[in-house]
């Protein structure tokens, strides 16, 4: 039925709408059946390796399905070359979890909280009966084992008020009122009112008209490419200097990075198969009863992908840009494109290498960096995120988050305070929480057949071997086991992990390697076997490793809605499997314990996080010494005055 180049190829509007089809041609689809999540099925990783082009191969998508009448879940792999359905089964919401939610059900929690007679009393008791200014923020209900609410799709919602249809609805929260929604039914299933607090008064607008007069003494800064960028795109396979990858974007990681390889000489070496941003966990530190329970997961809640922003040159991206558009399903499991989902430009990134030569006249030597920059931007609820991936011209790979948007807010008594929250401005409370992302990297560096090390950096004691006790060496701990997958960052250790290939050695006879570098930074602050800590167990190490399984997508499972936790990572670190010289995927979980700033309100400046992949004995040398001198206007090279 339909035919794509590659099997890592992003899934086209034909596909999409091929697996719709066949799904009803085989009776599966009604009048209440929704898509939540539409997917590539990927190949093992070996079969896509093998691919070659003008090769046949069989193209499948991977479906959830709801019925939203009846609350039950189903998932399917069909495969859109034959026409077929090749699998289906049905989801068991208690031990499978909840498909992530539907853009709909946002209107119809809405809808329902505004219609339930206690909440509108527990509105009225705060003197509010016109209720067209009232935002119900439907929020992801998460799992804690109450009997009442197993087998529910539900939603919790707290609830905002707004001067007027423009204005920044986080600046006025309900304060102890919470509205638990149960979205097949239709209704509240449980209202808790802690009691009535002040409700902020104070209006917090960001944009510009009512935060004037602007600066005047900022000049024009421009970037320009006058032949043009240095890479080229061709379909969803992007080359710049020695990189070579594929680009794919689906609903729920949003932006997927394909065999990245490396030319070294006549070779393309590769270093990653895969690597996304495959989950990420917003879990909030208060106790309170109307808000302990809040715990996002954007990628497997509310999907990252269909949650990106259609891209603005100037705004969201700066210089010579291309764009490229996604194509995704929606709720009825149509598709639908997104418009400049991803962002391609280079960057200059200021010195790469230089030396100054002191024992000939000071002659100096340098050549300038830049990076390609790969990205996107997603909205989830009250916060923006940028995701985005840098090559660089000496082979490392890094990775940034920068979150941006509004503080999700709680009301007190003005000037009450909180130890679980900063007071951002009179009797507004923005709580103390944390943003944990989870990268999945499944590496290939040089090939198949990795192993990874933990290397330390270890003082040696003052002794016959050390006199002046000034040395110190390395430690490394090669990571063998499932039973050791688990690995925290230790920066007073310098806390690193190699990924070597045991069988390409580099000219000084050592392994080739990569080596993530992490940020440090708390892991997650639940306390172990909270709920919590449950769902979210991937955020309870920096590190995990796994042997690469085609099946194993998510660190937290496949469908952690509403799951009661224990899947992914968790699960595949049971002891017995060994993890050197093989296929490994990597799970690095890293981000920021955001204590809020009154800087931060009413929005909040970007604040990054991320990691690096050095390249550790990979080349024999510098890899950026062919770099030429860029040239500059008055002069043969870049140095001028």
């Amino acid at each position: 039925m339909t035919r794509s180049a590659h099997p890592l190829d992003p899934l086209t509007a034909a596909e999409i709408s091929a697996a719709r089809a066949v799904l009803a041609a085989e009776g599966k689809v009604g009048e209440s059946t929704r898509f939540p999540l539409v997917l590539p099925e990927e190949p093992d990783r070996r079969a896509a390796l093998a691919h070659r082009d003008g090769h046949a191969f069989s193209r499948q998508v991977r479906v959830t399905l709801l019925d939203t009448a009846t609350g039950r879940a189903a998932e399917a792999v069909v495969d859109v070359t034959a026409g077929l359905l090749l699998a289906y089964r049905d989801l068991d919401a208690v031990i499978d979890g909840q498909p992530p939610l539907l853009f709909e059900e946002y209107d119809t929690c809405d809808e329902i909280v505004k219609a339930d007679p206690g909440w509108r009393k527990a509105m009225a008791d705060r003197g509010v009966t016109d209720t067209s200014l009232v935002v119900a923020a439907p929020l992801a209900a998460g799992n804690f084992g109450i009997e009442s609410e197993t087998g529910r799709r539900m939603l919790r919602s707290l609830t905002f008020l707004r001067c007027d249809a423009g204005d920044n609805p986080f600046a006025h929260p309900v304060g102890g009122l919470v509205a638990e929604v149960d979205l097949v039914e239709r209704r509240v299933i449980r209202l808790i009112d802690t009691g009535i607090v002040p409700t902020p008064l104070e209006c917090a607008r960001y944009e510009a008209e009512f935060n004037g007069p602007a600066r005047t003494d900022l000049r024009p800064l421009e970037i320009s490419q006058p032949e043009g960028p240095s890479f080229t795109i061709d379909g969803p396979v992007l080359q710049w200097q020695n990189w070579r990858l594929r680009l794919d974007f689906n609903a729920r990681e949003g932006l997927v990075l394909h065999q990245l390889t490396h030319r070294d000489g006549e070779r393309d070496r590769p270093v990653l198969h895969r690597a996304s941003i495959a989950e990420m966990a917003v879990p909030y530190a208060e106790p309170d009863p109307a808000r302990n329970w809040v715990c996002y997961l954007d990628a497997g809640e509310y999907l990252l992908g269909r949650n990106a922003n259609a891209l603005r040159l100037g705004c969201d991206c700066l210089g010579e840009i291309a764009y490229l558009d996604a194509v995704l399903a929606d709720d009825h499991g149509n598709p639908q494109t997104l418009p400049n989902a991803v962002c391609v430009h280079e960057e200059d990134t200021g010195l790469l290498w230089k030396h100054t030569n002191i024992f000939d006249g000071l002659a100096a030597d340098s050549r300038r960096s830049r990076r390609l920059v790969i990205s996107y931007i997603a909205t989830l609820g009250n916060y923006d995120y940028g995701f985005y991936w840098y090559l660089w011209q000496d082979g490392t790979i890094s990775f940034e988050a920068k979150a941006t948007g509004l503080l999700q807010t709680d009301a007190a008594e003005p000037g009450a305070g909180s130890p679980h929250a900063t007071e951002i401005a009179p009797g507004l409370l923005a709580p103390f929480h944390q943003h944990l992302f989870c990268a999945r990297l499944d590496v290939a560096v040089d090939g198949p057949g990795n192993t990874v090390e933990e290397v330390d950096v270890v003082r040696l004691p003052t002794g016959p071997d050390n006199p002046n006790g000034n040395a110190f060496t390395t430690r490394a701990t090669a990571v063998a086991d499932s039973r050791d997958a688990g690995r925290l960052a230790d920066p007073a250790a310098g806390r690193r992990w190699r990924i070597s290939n045991p069988g390409s050695l580099n000219r000084m006879g050592q392994p080739v390697a990569y080596t993530l570098v992490p940020a440090g930074g708390p892991v997650l602050l639940a306390q172990p076997g909270s709920s919590v800590a449950e769902r979210v167990g991937y955020a309870t190490k920096h590190l995990w490793v796994t042997r690469y399984r085609p099946e194993r997508h998510y660190p937290d499972g496949d469908y952690p809605n509403q799951h009661p936790g224990g899947a992914g990572v968790a699960q595949w670190s049971r002891p017995g499997e060994s993890l050197e010289n093989t296929d490994l995927t990597l799970w690095h979980s890293f981000g920021p314990t955001h204590l809020p700033r009154l800087e931060d309100w009413p929005v909040m400046p970007v604040e990054p996080v991320g990691f690096t992949l050095r390249p550790t004995g990979f080349f024999d040398r510098n890899p950026a010494l062919d770099l030429p001198k860029e040239a500059g206007p008055g002069s043969e090279d870049h140095c001028h005055t």
